[in-house]
């Protein structure tokens, strides 16, 4: 039987960083770009010609949604961006951490429908929903590193005092 290597406790698995400097990253990066080229595509071309034929009040909408579309998926590549670069050493985590703070990942309301939803092209819709699914993962994500970052242990040269709250939050918690 083998036995189990010894683990120094002060090494702790990061799992949140490991997870997204692995394949899994990459394929998410993949997509997330790819959504941004599909987007561009669309609302370039065949999104003009479908919201050419709308009417007044659903181009507002079409208008509106695509601006939030947009927007949604600048902030996604620039964390995506980001991640890539502290992937690839380019950055520092902190650094990356520092810049990550201009990044708006929140969602800004839990629905997707606005009340001419069903009336704005499918295309468009389509691209929302996946752009929204794609915003939830990277929240996911990114709440992972940033609580991660937040529990990492403190080590010998940081501020004694800061040592001695962590220790007390971790009898007392938060």
């Amino acid at each position: 039987m083998s036995e189990l290597p010894k683990v120094d406790r002060q090494e702790t698995l990061s799992f949140a960083t490991r997870l997204v400097s692995s394949g899994n990253f990459d394929s998410l990066f993949r997509e997330g770009m790819t959504l941004v080229e599909e987007t561009a595509t669309y609302l370039d071309g065949l999104g003009r010609e479908e919201s050419r034929d709308l009417d007044r009040s659903i181009a507002l909408a079409y208008s509106t949604e695509s601006m939030r579309l947009t927007t949604r998926l600048m902030q996604l590549a620039s964390w995506l961006l980001l991640q890539r670069a502290v992937n690839e050493g380019e950055m520092s985590p902190d650094q990356a951490h520092s810049e990550k703070n201009k990044v708006r990942l929140e969602r800004n309301s839990g629905k997707l429908e606005v009340p001419s939803w069903n009336k704005l092209p499918d295309n468009l819709k389509n691209l929302i929903s996946r752009s929204v699914r794609l915003q939830d993962r990277i929240i996911h994500m990114d709440n992972m590193l940033v609580k991660e970052r937040m529990s990492e242990p403190l080590t010998a040269n940081d501020n004694p005092i800061a040592a001695q709250l962590s220790q007390l939050n971790a009898v007392f918690g938060k």
